[in-house]
């Protein structure tokens, strides 16, 4: 059976990762943008409010079963040394994000958190050009850390959909209810709860250390970080107001931060 033909993918302006990669050499950000069409396909079949629950899995299974990818998916492939195992995380990944869910534990989390952004990490310094094995745990802690980012920025986004991936033992040590979430009416339990969250994604960003050897080629990675640090800083600094708006970092602000980046040295 052979995997479906890539969609073009649009929205590359608006992605924080699209505008990272184009920090790389011609060739490189070539195989990187049609790994990113990847992820973008898998991602809007997960989210595609025309398509039924189990017209989002037949597709999504046809990813995983396919004797066959698409030609240019494979040359990637071996291009890179890419162990295709890594894409069908992503595809796993996105297949939890099918029907709202509840995460019973941090580990739970970590484990969707693993397929969605850890296992497109892996991938991605292979296409960089990454050969430091110290690359593949900076890459996994740096995708946790993106990851928790991105959840405690989409709270409210995601509770309007009837999704909270915020762990339940985390909601039930600060005594903060589903309905709570969902309903958008935080008690005095949701900001400990926020600041908890942003504790973990500070630790994630604090284990993720580029090795000085792969340093130059982790650019990408390291504006995606330096990014992700701002836009949580700034839902730190403003008190997680995630019900009434969501973190944004402008065009002028990604310059502005890869400029400053791609100036650093190793350390």
């Amino acid at each position: 059976m052979k995997a479906p033909e890539l969609p073009p993918t649009n929205g590359l302006a608006s992605s924080h990762l699209a505008f990272a990669l184009f920090w790389l050499p011609s060739e490189r950000r070539r195989d990187a943008l049609l790994f990113y069409r990847f992820c973008r396909a898998i991602d809007d079949i997960a989210d595609d409010s025309n398509r039924t629950a189990n017209e989002k899995r037949r597709l999504l299974d046809a990813w995983l079963e396919a004797d066959e990818w698409p030609s240019e998916l494979e040359l990637l492939l071996q291009r890179h040394s890419i162990d295709r195992g890594l894409l069908q995380a992503v595809v796993r990944g996105c297949s939890m994000d099918i029907e709202p869910r509840r995460y019973a534990t941090f580990g739970e989390l970590e484990d969707y958190c693993w397929c969605v952004a850890c296992a497109v990490g892996l991938v991605s310094i292979r296409i960089f050009g990454c050969t430091d094995p110290a690359s593949e745990t900076y890459a996994v802690h740096l995708g946790h850390a993106l990851q928790w980012t991105n959840i405690l920025r989409d709270v409210g986004e995601d509770a309007r959909q009837g999704r909270i991936y915020l762990p339940l033992e985390g909601l039930d040590r600060h005594g903060v209810t589903v309905d709570e979430i969902l309903e958008q009416r935080p008690g005095k339990g949701f900001l400990p709860l926020m600041r908890n969250g942003a504790a973990r994604a500070r630790s994630r960003f604090a284990a993720a250390e580029a090795p000085k050897s792969d340093f130059s080629a982790l650019l990408p990675a390291r504006i995606m970080r330096a990014v992700y640090e701002k836009i949580l800083s700034r839902l730190e600094r403003k008190g997680f107001p995630v019900f009434q708006s969501q973190c944004r970092v402008s065009m002028i602000e990604k310059l502005a931060v890869a400029a400053r980046v791609s100036l650093q040295r190793s350390p």
